[in-house]
């Protein structure tokens, strides 16, 4: 049991990265298309959000390798839920 709640740790905290990353992502796009300095925008966030992951996974790794590799698939699983929100939405608003 104890080894269920040490690797969903590490799950959560992945999925909460990628929910950054990503999500910062998005509100990225969205600031720099209407910006007037967008590559300010985008080398800034890219550099803020890199930063951000690299140091939560090497948080959240300790000296354990599964421990990164559960984080990572917790960051792949919240980008594959970010990227179909916009399908989702599309659905529920339709006309």
């Amino acid at each position: 049991m104890s080894e269920i709640i040490y690797m969903a740790v590490p799950l959560l905290a992945g999925i909460a990265l990628g929910v950054l990353f990503f999500g910062g992502l998005w509100w990225t796009v969205q600031k720099g298309v209407v910006s007037t300095r967008p590559a300010l925008w985008f080398m800034g966030s890219l550099l803020l959000r890199t930063g951000v992951a690299l140091a939560g996974f090497y948080f959240v790794m300790g000296s354990d390798w599964r421990r990164l590799a559960v984080c990572l698939a917790g960051f792949v699983i919240a980008r594959l839920i970010i990227t179909r929100l916009p399908a989702i939405r599309r659905v529920n608003h339709a006309p």
